[in-house]
Protein backbone atom coordinates (compact mmCIF):
# COMPACT_ATOMS: atom_id res chain seq x y z
CA UNK A 1 0.00 0.00 0.00
CA UNK A 2 1.81 3.10 -1.23
CA UNK A 3 -0.96 5.73 -1.41
CA UNK A 4 -0.02 9.00 0.27
CA UNK A 5 -1.44 12.45 0.92
CA UNK A 6 0.52 15.68 1.13
CA UNK A 7 -0.07 17.74 4.27
CA UNK A 8 -0.16 21.54 4.22
CA UNK A 9 3.40 21.55 5.61
CA UNK A 10 4.58 19.68 2.52
CA UNK A 11 5.10 16.47 4.49
CA UNK A 12 3.97 13.28 2.77
CA UNK A 13 1.74 11.04 4.90
CA UNK A 14 1.00 7.39 4.04
CA UNK A 15 -2.77 6.90 3.88
CA UNK A 16 -2.69 3.56 5.68
CA UNK A 17 -1.04 3.59 9.08
CA UNK A 18 -0.68 1.17 11.95
CA UNK A 19 -2.57 2.12 15.11
CA UNK A 20 -1.16 1.10 18.50
CA UNK A 21 -3.90 1.99 20.97
CA UNK A 22 -4.19 -0.66 23.74
CA UNK A 23 -0.98 -2.37 22.62
CA UNK A 24 1.50 -2.50 25.49
CA UNK A 25 4.86 -4.02 26.31
CA UNK A 26 6.22 -6.82 24.15
CA UNK A 27 2.88 -7.18 22.39
CA UNK A 28 3.28 -3.61 21.12
CA UNK A 29 6.89 -4.21 20.12
CA UNK A 30 6.06 -7.43 18.27
CA UNK A 31 3.03 -5.93 16.49
CA UNK A 32 4.89 -2.81 15.35
CA UNK A 33 7.88 -4.88 14.26
CA UNK A 34 5.66 -7.12 12.14
CA UNK A 35 3.79 -4.12 10.74
CA UNK A 36 7.07 -2.64 9.53
CA UNK A 37 8.07 -6.02 8.02
CA UNK A 38 4.69 -6.13 6.27
CA UNK A 39 5.24 -2.74 4.67
CA UNK A 40 3.55 -0.18 6.91
CA UNK A 41 5.47 3.09 6.95
CA UNK A 42 3.10 5.10 9.14
CA UNK A 43 2.92 4.45 12.90
CA UNK A 44 0.41 6.10 15.24
CA UNK A 45 0.98 6.26 18.99
CA UNK A 46 0.30 8.69 21.85
CA UNK A 47 1.73 9.63 25.21
CA UNK A 48 -1.36 8.22 26.92
CA UNK A 49 -0.92 4.85 25.17
CA UNK A 50 2.25 4.27 27.23
CA UNK A 51 3.94 2.40 24.41
CA UNK A 52 6.21 5.01 22.85
CA UNK A 53 9.28 3.15 24.16
CA UNK A 54 8.19 -0.07 22.45
CA UNK A 55 7.29 1.71 19.22
CA UNK A 56 10.66 3.43 19.18
CA UNK A 57 12.52 0.20 19.89
CA UNK A 58 10.69 -1.57 17.07
CA UNK A 59 11.65 1.24 14.69
CA UNK A 60 15.31 1.09 15.74
CA UNK A 61 15.43 -2.70 15.47
CA UNK A 62 13.79 -2.79 12.04
CA UNK A 63 15.55 -2.81 8.70
CA UNK A 64 13.67 0.35 7.72
CA UNK A 65 15.40 3.71 8.03
CA UNK A 66 13.86 6.32 10.31
CA UNK A 67 13.54 8.70 7.36
CA UNK A 68 11.19 6.23 5.68
CA UNK A 69 8.77 5.96 8.62
CA UNK A 70 6.04 8.50 9.39
CA UNK A 71 5.63 8.70 13.18
CA UNK A 72 2.69 10.36 14.93
CA UNK A 73 2.22 10.84 18.66
CA UNK A 74 -0.10 13.01 20.74
CA UNK A 75 -0.19 15.43 23.66
CA UNK A 76 -2.67 14.48 26.42
CA UNK A 77 -5.10 17.23 27.41
CA UNK A 78 -3.89 17.13 31.02
CA UNK A 79 -0.36 18.03 29.83
CA UNK A 80 -1.40 21.41 28.40
CA UNK A 81 0.93 23.16 30.86
CA UNK A 82 3.87 20.87 30.07
CA UNK A 83 3.83 20.99 26.29
CA UNK A 84 7.55 21.23 25.48
CA UNK A 85 8.44 18.78 28.24
CA UNK A 86 5.93 16.25 26.91
CA UNK A 87 7.24 16.55 23.37
CA UNK A 88 10.83 16.12 24.53
CA UNK A 89 9.83 13.05 26.55
CA UNK A 90 8.07 11.58 23.50
CA UNK A 91 11.11 12.19 21.31
CA UNK A 92 13.34 10.52 23.91
CA UNK A 93 11.02 7.51 24.28
CA UNK A 94 10.73 7.09 20.51
CA UNK A 95 14.46 7.52 20.03
CA UNK A 96 14.15 10.20 17.38
CA UNK A 97 15.01 13.89 17.17
CA UNK A 98 11.83 14.84 15.31
CA UNK A 99 8.22 13.74 14.81
CA UNK A 100 6.44 13.64 11.48
CA UNK A 101 3.15 14.65 13.07
CA UNK A 102 2.21 15.80 16.58
CA UNK A 103 -1.43 16.06 17.61
CA UNK A 104 -3.37 17.59 20.48
CA UNK A 105 -5.06 14.36 21.58
CA UNK A 106 -8.32 15.84 22.89
CA UNK A 107 -9.53 19.44 23.08
CA UNK A 108 -8.11 20.52 26.48
CA UNK A 109 -11.10 22.33 27.91
CA UNK A 110 -12.06 23.79 24.55
CA UNK A 111 -10.13 24.38 21.33
CA UNK A 112 -7.22 25.90 23.33
CA UNK A 113 -5.60 28.35 20.90
CA UNK A 114 -2.80 28.91 23.46
CA UNK A 115 -1.81 25.25 23.22
CA UNK A 116 -2.04 25.41 19.43
CA UNK A 117 0.22 28.48 19.38
CA UNK A 118 2.85 26.50 21.31
CA UNK A 119 2.51 23.65 18.80
CA UNK A 120 3.20 26.11 15.98
CA UNK A 121 6.31 27.36 17.81
CA UNK A 122 7.70 23.86 18.36
CA UNK A 123 6.96 22.94 14.75
CA UNK A 124 8.86 26.02 13.62
CA UNK A 125 11.81 24.91 15.78
CA UNK A 126 11.93 21.67 13.78
CA UNK A 127 10.87 19.27 16.54
CA UNK A 128 7.93 18.07 14.46
CA UNK A 129 7.37 18.35 10.74
CA UNK A 130 3.60 18.77 10.92
CA UNK A 131 1.04 19.53 13.61
CA UNK A 132 -2.62 18.74 14.00
CA UNK A 133 -5.38 17.79 16.39
CA UNK A 134 -7.56 14.85 17.32
CA UNK A 135 -11.22 14.68 18.32
CA UNK A 136 -11.86 18.31 17.32
CA UNK A 137 -15.10 19.60 15.85
CA UNK A 138 -15.20 21.73 12.70
CA UNK A 139 -16.06 24.75 14.90
CA UNK A 140 -12.96 24.13 17.03
CA UNK A 141 -10.78 23.84 13.91
CA UNK A 142 -12.15 27.20 12.82
CA UNK A 143 -11.44 28.71 16.24
CA UNK A 144 -7.77 27.69 16.06
CA UNK A 145 -7.44 29.11 12.56
CA UNK A 146 -9.10 32.40 13.51
CA UNK A 147 -6.97 32.80 16.64
CA UNK A 148 -3.57 31.94 15.17
CA UNK A 149 -3.87 32.20 11.39
CA UNK A 150 -2.81 28.58 11.05
CA UNK A 151 -5.10 25.61 10.38
CA UNK A 152 -4.25 22.11 11.68
CA UNK A 153 -2.83 19.85 9.00
CA UNK A 154 -4.75 16.82 10.31
CA UNK A 155 -7.79 16.09 12.46
CA UNK A 156 -7.90 12.50 13.73
CA UNK A 157 -11.47 11.48 14.59
CA UNK A 158 -13.57 8.29 14.74
CA UNK A 159 -14.51 7.42 11.16
CA UNK A 160 -16.28 4.41 9.68
CA UNK A 161 -19.53 3.76 7.78
CA UNK A 162 -21.27 4.29 11.12
CA UNK A 163 -19.70 7.74 11.54
CA UNK A 164 -19.95 8.85 7.91
CA UNK A 165 -21.04 12.49 7.68
CA UNK A 166 -20.64 14.13 4.26
CA UNK A 167 -20.92 17.63 5.75
CA UNK A 168 -18.01 16.98 8.12
CA UNK A 169 -15.93 15.52 5.29
CA UNK A 170 -16.70 18.46 3.01
CA UNK A 171 -15.76 21.01 5.68
CA UNK A 172 -12.40 19.31 6.25
CA UNK A 173 -11.72 19.42 2.53
CA UNK A 174 -12.75 23.07 2.32
CA UNK A 175 -10.38 23.96 5.14
CA UNK A 176 -7.54 21.86 3.74
CA UNK A 177 -7.49 19.61 6.80
CA UNK A 178 -6.70 15.93 6.19
CA UNK A 179 -9.29 13.77 7.93
CA UNK A 180 -7.66 10.77 9.59
CA UNK A 181 -10.06 8.10 10.79
CA UNK A 182 -9.41 5.96 13.84
CA UNK A 183 -11.32 2.80 14.80
CA UNK A 184 -12.33 2.34 11.12
CA UNK A 185 -13.37 -1.27 11.72
CA UNK A 186 -14.76 -0.94 15.24
CA UNK A 187 -17.57 1.22 13.91
CA UNK A 188 -18.39 -1.12 11.02
CA UNK A 189 -20.84 -4.03 10.95
CA UNK A 190 -18.66 -6.41 8.97
CA UNK A 191 -21.55 -8.84 8.42
CA UNK A 192 -23.62 -6.15 6.72
CA UNK A 193 -25.00 -7.48 3.43
CA UNK A 194 -23.67 -4.55 1.41
CA UNK A 195 -20.14 -5.12 2.69
CA UNK A 196 -20.21 -8.90 2.27
CA UNK A 197 -21.53 -8.66 -1.28
CA UNK A 198 -18.88 -6.16 -2.33
CA UNK A 199 -16.19 -8.22 -0.62
CA UNK A 200 -17.31 -11.34 -2.48
CA UNK A 201 -17.23 -9.45 -5.77
CA UNK A 202 -13.55 -8.59 -5.33
CA UNK A 203 -12.40 -11.67 -3.45
CA UNK A 204 -11.48 -9.68 -0.35
CA UNK A 205 -12.81 -9.40 3.21
CA UNK A 206 -15.47 -6.96 4.46
CA UNK A 207 -12.78 -5.32 6.62
CA UNK A 208 -10.69 -4.66 3.53
CA UNK A 209 -13.74 -3.17 1.80
CA UNK A 210 -14.27 -0.75 4.71
CA UNK A 211 -10.63 0.34 4.67
CA UNK A 212 -10.73 0.79 0.89
CA UNK A 213 -13.93 2.85 1.26
CA UNK A 214 -12.07 5.24 3.54
CA UNK A 215 -9.32 5.68 0.97
CA UNK A 216 -11.84 6.31 -1.81
CA UNK A 217 -13.05 9.25 0.28
CA UNK A 218 -9.48 10.50 0.81
CA UNK A 219 -9.59 9.56 4.50
CA UNK A 220 -6.38 8.30 6.12
CA UNK A 221 -6.90 5.12 8.17
CA UNK A 222 -4.98 3.62 11.09
CA UNK A 223 -6.37 0.12 11.79
CA UNK A 224 -4.96 -1.62 14.86
CA UNK A 225 -4.45 -5.31 15.60
CA UNK A 226 -2.14 -7.52 17.60
CA UNK A 227 -2.74 -10.46 15.24
CA UNK A 228 -0.31 -10.96 12.38
CA UNK A 229 -2.91 -12.20 9.92
CA UNK A 230 -5.09 -9.15 10.47
CA UNK A 231 -2.12 -6.76 10.41
CA UNK A 232 -1.22 -8.13 6.98
CA UNK A 233 -4.84 -8.20 5.77
CA UNK A 234 -5.44 -4.58 6.74
CA UNK A 235 -2.45 -3.48 4.70
CA UNK A 236 -3.33 -5.49 1.57
CA UNK A 237 -5.94 -3.15 0.12
CA UNK A 238 -4.23 -1.83 -2.98
CA UNK A 239 -5.29 -4.64 -5.31
CA UNK A 240 -8.81 -3.35 -5.91
CA UNK A 241 -10.81 -0.11 -6.07
CA UNK A 242 -14.47 0.59 -5.35
CA UNK A 243 -16.64 2.18 -8.01
CA UNK A 244 -18.85 5.20 -7.31
CA UNK A 245 -22.00 3.12 -6.79
CA UNK A 246 -20.26 0.89 -4.26
CA UNK A 247 -18.90 3.87 -2.34
CA UNK A 248 -22.39 5.41 -2.18
CA UNK A 249 -23.91 2.11 -1.05
CA UNK A 250 -21.45 1.98 1.86
CA UNK A 251 -22.12 5.66 2.64
CA UNK A 252 -25.77 4.76 3.08
CA UNK A 253 -25.10 2.02 5.61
Amino acid sequence: MTETVELRSGTTMPMVGFGTWQLRGEQAYDAVSFALETGYRHLDTATMYRNEDEVGRAVRDSAVGRQDIFITTKLPAERRNRIRQTLEESLSALGTDYLDLWLIHWPPGGAAPDVWAEFIKLRDEGLTRAIGVSNYSVAQLTELTTATGETPAVNQIPWSPKHYDPAVLDEHRRMGVVLEGYSPLKGARLKDKTLTQIASRYGVTPAQVVLRWNLEHGVVVIPKSAHRDRIAENFAIDGFELNHAEVVAIDEI
